[in-house]
């Protein structure tokens, strides 16, 4: 009798198809219909790698993994009974499928409930979404036409020349007064909208260039299919340079940076070259300026292999980085305050930082890592601080210095900030695995759901990875792992929270190109905000409502929902790191293996 034996259990080749057609009333396994009630990556695994997936609202005590190709099973296991996610107010059951290896196209038969949406196995399973989510960047491009060549069906006119702005009056000086003009072109729309933020733009740009320097050699060959891509820079960092470029026009001669480039008020739902409003740029900060100094600091080590095809571009950004530090220095505490803009009155985006202190130290740290010079490390104050450094995102980014420091710097306080940085994780790998009824690191508190709730998760994933990278502990990976799960669909949504990557993934986000191009799907690779129970935009949505007051179910796949639906920069780059990180991280493991056969 031939056998196939899966995880240790052995089935006849007549029991196997036997399996994949167990009746469900009249029907089969093949006919079910997809079920919102098992949850997982809609988009696959690595041969190799853990595979989970969250069952809810099933009494069944096994599952199916079924082979849609032989149409017959694959494997098979018991679903291990969990506790109530509160965040979701479900009870969860897993099934643990990692003993399942073989490449191929594959969903889950849970008897009783139907089947899950299709998923892959594959050793790289998360490369087409990686690019896609850093080709996304490309898209948001602004004073420039996004080509048909690049860009298929979602190619448009030029948007945003940015060659005529105007200094409004909370910017002017002795040297620019109010209505002086500067020509301020490139750079990425934020987010759904079509004005350019310094402060996001930071922590955004930043996070690209680390993906690089982390991982150079996997990225040295990814190819994006951007303008750029026959040039000999790889193509993540041709498409932060497009940003960085547009960053050093936002410097004045007195080393301040203006906190933004924008309109008085958001554009309604048109195409970029359709919104013709004034643009300005507003009110030098001292949040602009660090984050900005922060990132030319990085940037001039990043391109210094690159002086051949940028000549003197590094020594420019390291001069800008350092003008930038001395404005912050003597103007400690210009804090945005929007309220206070007018003659006209701003409303977009505020990016209202009111704390500084993390700008200071990520600042002097990236400073320090790229001259080496001391006075920087001492004004960073690292040791005294290393209880503040948490989760980054755009208002706490001083943890992105901790992550260069661990990597590039061997000072006397190395093993201090290598402890820091795996205990952060440790919090994200403990939850996921002892704590989590859904075994995601997500949902430490219900503070995780919020505005942008799912950058925290993509977040969680690169903290996750650095200590992987630190540590080589294969649990750290499994981790980050299962927090590009938690994105992709094992949450408590069963959404793919990505535009264009699985069954049922977000198709209507808050995106002013995506709505207004005329074409059904959204421009691929964006990542949706994601649950958000305080629904900021409640009301605003005529006909349409959130099906969940739930912290982990507040989403609305509706264009106006603009608290859930949303995407922007910096929940964008972290999953693009995120995910490719992962991909180089499984790249590297696969040829170990190879070259040990």
């Amino acid at each position: 009798m031939n056998r196939k034996t899966l995880r240790g259990k052995q089935f006849s080749t007549a029991a196997v198809g036997l399996l994949t057609f167990l009746s469900l009333g009249n029907t089969t396994a093949f006919s079910q219909k997809s079920t919102d009630d098992i949850r997982l990556n809609q988009v696959g695994f690595y041969p190799g790698a853990s595979k989970v997936a969250i069952v809810v609202n099933s009494e069944a005590s096994k599952f199916f993994v079924i082979d849609e190709a032989k149409k017959d099973t694959a494997f098979q296991g018991s679903l291990k009974k969990g506790g109530k996610w509160e965040f979701s107010d479900e009870t969860a059951s897993k099934a643990d499928f990692s003993g399942l290896k073989k490449e191929g196209k594959y969903h889950l038969y849970i008897p009783g409930l139907g089947n899950s949406h299709s998923f892959e196995v594959n050793k790289k399973v998360h490369q087409d979404l990686g690019k896609a989510s850093v080709k996304a960047f490309y898209y948001q491009r602004a004073s420039t036409p996004i080509q048909k060549k690049y860009a298929g069906k979602f190619a448009r006119k030029e948007g945003h020349p940015d060659t005529v702005v105007y200094i409004h009056p909370s910017a002017k000086t002795d040297k620019r007064p109010t209505g002086t003009v500067i020509s301020s072109p490139g750079g990425w729309y934020d987010a759904g909208d079509y004005n350019k933020y310094i402060v996001n733009s930071g922590i955004s740009t930043y996070t690209l260039l680390a993906a690089y320097e982390h991982n150079p050699e996997y990225f040295d060959t990814l190819k994006l299919n951007i303008p750029e891509s026959n040039n000999k820079i790889p193509d993540i960092l041709d498409e932060a340079l497009y940003n960085i470029k547009w960053m050093l026009t936002m410097q004045d001669a007195d080393g301040g940076v203006y906190h933004k480039l924008t309109n008085p008020n958001f554009d309604g739902f048109v195409m970029p070259d359709e919104a013709i409003q004034k643009r300005y740029v507003v009110e030098k900060t001292t949040a602009a300026t660090l984050d900005y100094a922060a990132v030319m600091a990085q940037a001039a080590r990043v391109f210094n292999k690159y002086k051949k095809e940028l000549p003197k571009f590094s020594e420019k950004c390291l001069y800008a980085s350092k003008k930038a530090m001395e404005w912050a220095t003597k103007n400690p505490s210009v804090l945005y305050d929007q309220a206070k803009i007018t003659d006209p009155a701003v409303v977009t985006g505020a990016y209202d930082d009111k704390n500084v202190a993390d700008e200071f130290q990520w600042a002097n740290i990236e400073l320090f890592v790229s001259t080496g010079d001391p006075i920087y490390y001492q004004n960073a104050k690292v040791t005294e601080n290393l209880a503040s450094f948490n989760l980054p995102d755009w208002q706490s980014v001083n943890t992105l210095g901790l992550i260069s420091l661990s990597r590039f710097s061997k000072t006397p306080d190395h093993e201090a900030v290598k402890n820091a940085l795996l205990k952060l994780a440790d919090s994200y790998k403990n939850h996921a695995t002892t704590e989590s009824a859904f075994g995601v690191p997500m949902g430490q508190n219900k503070g995780h759901f919020t505005w942008g709730s799912n950058s925290f998760a993509a977040n969680q994933g690169v903290i996750l990875l650095q200590a992987y990278s630190l540590t080589k502990n294969q649990a750290y990976l499994n981790a980050a792992i299962s927090s590009l799960d938690y994105l992709l669909g094992r949450n408590g949504t069963g959404y793919s929270y990505v535009t264009g990557f699985g069954k049922k993934s977000t198709m209507h986000p808050h995106h002013r190109p995506s709505e207004a191009d005329g074409i059904a799907e959204p421009i691929p690779g964006w990542l949706a905000g994601g649950p958000n129970p305080q629904m900021q935009d409640k009301g605003d949505c005529p006909g349409a409502e959130y099906s969940s007051s739930l912290p982990a179910k507040a989403y609305m796949d509706n264009v106006c929902s603009y608290a859930s639906n949303e995407i922007a920069i910096n929940w964008n780059a972290p999953l693009a790191y995120l995910t490719l990180s992962i991909e180089a991280f499984m790249n590297e493991k696969n040829s170990i293996i190879l070259n040990a056969e």
